[in-house]
């Protein structure tokens, strides 16, 4: 069994739940009886008989999900143990600055990967990044480490250079006076991986003491993350383009039968309109074929309101974006489509109508045999009136609400005005707001309330 696994197997089964990320990674706390580590033997480095390793999935409060890792061995009594972030890089590095003022701050909580620098700008001193192994401590821990560190050659110095070993134990002195917080100083902690972590002790409210800054990377911090390749901001002109003429292709599977299948996605610019992205799924197993459509801009500032009269055969062949924010009404038929049915899609109104036809059929409590008679004959007069609608005999409304502005129908006659076309701007209400998900969402000021 790989480690990852014996973590998953045991601690699925101390937490009473299987796979997940809030049953693997349970707050970090002495008072939780059940938050045990995973043990696996492994091999011991210096003396090469069997120790073992204990791994511990937790969650820092206020934080991200750590694994705690510690080795001893029985044989030769060698110790070792370091932490590693549970998630990715993130999007942008992060730099801690506490202003350390009492005995109490020595004892915050400190998440230090190995790509973390340390710094105490007072005395001069800095960790260097990737110098030592990621560690869950305190910031007196983190001195210790230093001084444990610095003292380590200093019997071998002492015989071979005594005015440099005078000279660090002087420094390993002060080091050892600022735990005692006898005058204030600077605690600085800069991870370009965004990894690393100082405690709040007033979380959620803000920390006079502590400023967390997020920057944007170097490209000497990217490169020594090994990332340098995902850095770039902009896009050659010529790669957009290119990338607007490919198809795109990556493996998944069939939504259907769960085989194996392709998924073709492709960048389309609709005249008169804006970008969107198409993805077509085709299974060779089953023959299933399904398409969505995502928009490739962001939510516009006002919700829009399409009203189409159909009045000829040939209106059947406009093309039409339908976003998944979008719901469809047809009047005559007292129809009404809400939001989030059938997905994104872009095709035409005579493919769209029949999506909806097909919708009504296909469910058993309609035109099934889990339906009513009374209930069966209606849907079934429906049918016919929407049929009636596709093959251009009867005259409609088609009206389209999509309060993101992502939808579009086509307007025949651009750049002139349709006159069987009618387009309304209008400001959400907060109910639609809050569907969208941006009554809370800060798009100005958000970095100096991030560092607050």
């Amino acid at each position: 069994m790989s480690a990852l696994g014996a973590v998953e197997a045991g601690t699925g089964s101390e937490t009473g739940s299987g796979s997940g990320g809030a049953a693997l990674f349970r707050p970090l706390g002495a008072e939780d009886g059940e938050q045990r580590p995973a043990e696996i033997e492994s091999l011991c480095m210096k003396c090469h008989r069997n120790g073992v390793t204990r791994l511990l999935l937790t969650r820092v409060p206020f934080f991200r999900e750590l694994i705690v890792s510690s080795f001893s061995c029985t044989a030769c009594g060698w110790a070792d143990a370091e932490i590693q972030p549970a998630g990715s890089i993130q999007e942008r590095g992060v730099r801690y600055t506490l202003a350390v003022g009492s005995r109490q701050d020595m004892n915050r909580e400190v998440v230090k990967t190995d790509c973390a620098s340390a710094r105490i700008p007072e005395l001069d001193f800095e960790i260097p990044a990737f110098s030592q192994k990621g560690v869950l401590t305190t910031i007196e821990g983190i001195i210790d480490r230093a001084v444990m560190g610095l003292e380590q050659d200093q019997p071998v110095r002492r015989a071979t250079d005594k005015e440099v070993a005078s000279k660090i134990d002087e420094f390993i002195g002060k080091l050892k006076q600022l735990k005692e917080v006898h005058s204030p100083f600077t605690f600085i902690i800069d991870d370009p991986s965004g990894n690393s972590f100082v405690e709040n002790p007033y979380a959620p409210q803000k920390d006079e003491a502590l400023v967390v800054t997020h920057y944007k990377r170097t490209p000497q911090q990217a490169a020594m993350l090994g990332i340098e390749g995902e850095e770039l901001d902009e896009k050659p002109a010529d790669s957009v383009e290119d990338l607007r003429n490919e198809v795109l292709q990556f493996n998944t599977n069939c939504p259907e039968c769960n085989a194996p299948a392709n998924t073709n996605m492709k960048l389309v610019q609709i005249p008169h309109f804006k970008e969107v992205i198409i993805m077509a799924t085709n299974c060779d197993s089953c023959g299933h074929r399904t398409n969505e459509v995502k928009s490739g801009g962001a939510i516009e500032p006002q919700g829009t309101r399409i009203t189409l009269r159909i009045t000829d055969p040939s209106d059947m062949t406009r093309d039409i974006l339908k976003s998944e924010t979008c719901s469809v009404e047809i009047p005559e038929l007292e129809f009404e489509l809400g939001m989030g049915a059938l997905g994104g899609k872009f095709t035409t109104l005579e493919g769209l109508l029949k999506d909806i036809k097909d919708l009504v059929e296909r469910n058993p409590f309609t035109l099934g045999d889990s339906s009513t008679p009374s209930k069966k004959e209606k849907l079934q007069e429906f049918v016919g009136r929407l049929q009636e609608i596709i093959e251009g005999k009867t005259k409609a409304h088609f009206i389209m609400d999509d309060p993101a502005g992502n939808s579009y129908l086509q307007n025949v006659y651009a750049p002139e005005e349709d006159p069987e076309l009618q387009v309304e701007r209008y400001e959400r209400t907060f109910e639609q707001n809050e569907e969208l998900g941006i009554n809370d969402m800060r798009t100005e000021g958000y970095e100096a309330a991030a560092d607050r």
